[in-house]
């Protein structure tokens, strides 16, 4: 699922730069408006990663202190929105890491079945849906976001930094201090077992 580049217009990157200004020498009314537009997404984004609301709206209080410590450190090569997102990614990281892990079921469980020819071991049905345009859908995204949840943790943030944040490999292999090959290895087996969790709403059928 991706979303096509932002173009930029001159006067967009001037306003912006004159908010980020504002924001340099303290002003209140652009701090009020920093959190007032962003807070929503990024209390979205904490819970997709921590499954937890407190923790998550511990993430977005410890990523604004984050965001307006580093402001001066923040050069403009990227929009400040995609400078944002990854400190409050980084942030969901750092509480995930802290909190006690619990003992990961092997996605093995999880993954679809071969038979001795390597092939899908499967009743025949005609696929009407992808997880990407359920995912899409409002009435189902909720369901699709539920069953990501039953992803072993492992791969379950892999698959929501790639496919639900649209991160690039090398930025998640960084942040999770991962190779780009073990990120894509992670991700392949994670869509594999969403697919197979998936699949009674990719015929069309209720869970």
């Amino acid at each position: 699922m991706k979303v096509g580049p932002t173009v930029v217009t001159e006067s967009q990157s001037s306003d912006e730069n004159a908010e980020i200004s504002k924001l340099r020498r303290g002003e209140l009314a652009a701090t009020e408006k920093l959190v007032r537009e962003n807070a929503g997404w990024m209390l979205a984004v904490s819970r997709r990663i921590l499954n937890n609301d407190a923790h998550a709206e511990d993430c977005v209080q410890n990523a604004f202190s984050s965001i307006f410590n580093n402001l001066e450190s923040f050069r403009g090569d990227s929009r400040l929105r995609s400078w944002m997102h990854c400190i409050v990614v980084n942030q969901a990281l750092m509480l995930l890491r802290s909190r006690k892990r619990r003992n990961e079921s092997p996605i093995d469980d999880l993954m679809p079945l071969f038979d001795e020819n390597d092939c899908r071991v499967e009743d025949r049905w005609t696929t009407l849906e992808t997880p990407e345009s359920l995912i899409q859908k409002s009435q189902t995204r909720e369901t699709v976001l539920s069953l990501i949840d039953e992803l072993p943790e492992s791969y379950r943030v892999v698959l929501l930094l790639r496919d639900i944040e649209e991160m690039a490999t090398s930025d998640v292999a960084e942040m999770l201090g991962l190779s780009e090959s073990n990120v894509k290895v992670r991700l392949h087996r994670a869509r594999s077992a969403l697919k197979k969790l998936l699949e009674p709403l990719l015929r069309g059928q209720s869970l």
